[in-house]
């Protein structure tokens, strides 16, 4: 399908050279005319070389139509016109031989990519050329003759080539350009794809965490409510009052951060330590923070380690039932490294993404693959271990 359209596209390109070729013609047939006249007015003979020239005419202007189904039967045609319009003309026959028998070869080349075809087709010229110059003129003529009929068709030849040569190019830069607007067609629907991905990371990691921290904070004020713990019950809903706030805007910002691809700076020490001090109050957890960053993290990075970390302690708080989290944040040889480890009651690594509903893992993994690292996930009757290991040029935007 694509030779094929290749094959249309060169004989569009063809089809776009008559009006020069047109133009060459015509000059041929006024310096036979004038050559003719100025030697021996012929009415009759002039008549019918007009006519005979004008099918040849006709014959050009379609050629691009008729070669394709009946090559010989072109070639045939014109080179009886030629032969014809040369023995008519015997005053100009020169300019009928020189003007279009190059001609006739060189579109051999356009028309067929056949090495025989060409080759039968300039002996078949080379032939009616000696044959019309022998019987109009005689050898002397034809010694004079021959030398500027080789100058001519050595110079159509090479136009030709050059040419052709420059139509294929371009049909190489179209084929190019189909192939980039086909690439980028992939690129927008993989762009999407992306997309689509981000935007359920960036709901999961706002509405879905904080929704489940609600969840978590209601469930504890509801056991202090059962206990009688008035007071404890009314300082937790007041902090889910405010988680329920945090969350709003967490969602707002991940809103605008769909509109515009830009996120206000944040210090990432005092995120992690917002989060850590979050967990500690809805859950009654211990957490440990070993915070030893050396360097400042890209926004990137920033954004999707504060994610990654969010999403380990909501996944503790949910499945783990542990009551001690160590979070550990450093940097060597241009690595960061983050591991958030707990002693709870553990779980079957090899079930990550198969469970209906428990995506938290799931949206880690495509975190940390965007991020250019590594993550590893060990879980026993002991507790869990994420550990994430990426490079800082890996995780810099570019």
């Amino acid at each position: 399908m694509k030779e094929r359209k290749a094959g249309l596209l060169f004989i569009d390109e063809l089809f776009a050279s008559r009006l020069p070729l047109l133009i060459w013609v015509s000059i041929v047939y006024i310096g036979t005319m004038l050559l003719q006249f100025l030697k021996d007015p012929q009415i009759l003979s002039s008549s019918i070389f007009t006519g005979l020239f004008t099918v040849h005419i006709l014959l050009h202007w379609n050629s691009y139509r008729i070669t394709n189904k009946q090559f010989w039967f072109y070639f045939s045609a014109q080179a009886i016109l030629i032969y014809l319009c040369a023995i008519l003309m015997p005053q100009g026959y020169q300019a009928v031989l020189m003007g279009l028998l190059p001609v006739l070869i060189a579109q051999s080349l356009g028309f067929s990519f056949r090495i025989k075809r060409i080759v039968f087709v300039a002996l078949i010229s080379i032939i009616l050329f000696f044959d019309s110059s022998l019987t109009v003129g005689d050898t002397d003529e034809l010694i004079v003759f021959m030398p500027l009929f080789v100058l001519m068709l050595v110079i159509v030849l090479a136009y030709t080539l050059l040419f052709f040569q420059q139509v294929r190019e371009r049909l190489r830069i179209q084929n190019f350009l189909h192939d980039l607007k086909e690439a980028h067609k992939k690129v927008e629907e993989l762009t999407l794809a992306n997309e689509r991905q981000r935007m359920a990371r960036d709901l999961h990691d706002t509405l879905a965490q904080g929704v489940a921290g609600l969840i978590m904070q209601l469930e504890a004020a509801d056991a202090h409510m059962t206990k009688g713990n008035t007071e404890r019950s009314q300082e937790i809903v007041r902090q889910s009052m405010k988680q329920a706030r945090t969350t709003l805007a967490e969602a707002r910002r991940a809103i605008d951060n769909l509109r515009a691809k830009s996120a206000s700076e944040i210090d990432f020490r005092e995120a992690v330590d917002y989060e850590t001090q979050h967990f500690g109050e809805a859950t009654g957890i211990v957490v440990t923070m070993d915070f030893k960053l050396t360097r400042r993290l890209s926004r990137v990075m920033m954004e999707h380690s504060l994610h990654i970390i969010k999403e380990g302690l909501t996944n503790i708080a949910r499945h783990a039932r542990a009551d001690k989290v160590w979070i550990t944040l450093s940097d060597q040889n241009e690595r960061l490294f983050i591991e958030i480890r707990d002693n709870g009651l553990g779980f079957n690594t090899d079930a990550i993404g198969k469970d209906a509903g428990h995506y938290g893992l799931l949206g880690i993994q495509e975190r940390v693959r965007l991020i250019g690292g590594e993550l590893k996930v060990r879980s026993s009757s002991a507790g869990t271990s994420i550990q994430v290991e990426t490079s800082f040029s890996e995780g810099d935007p570019t």
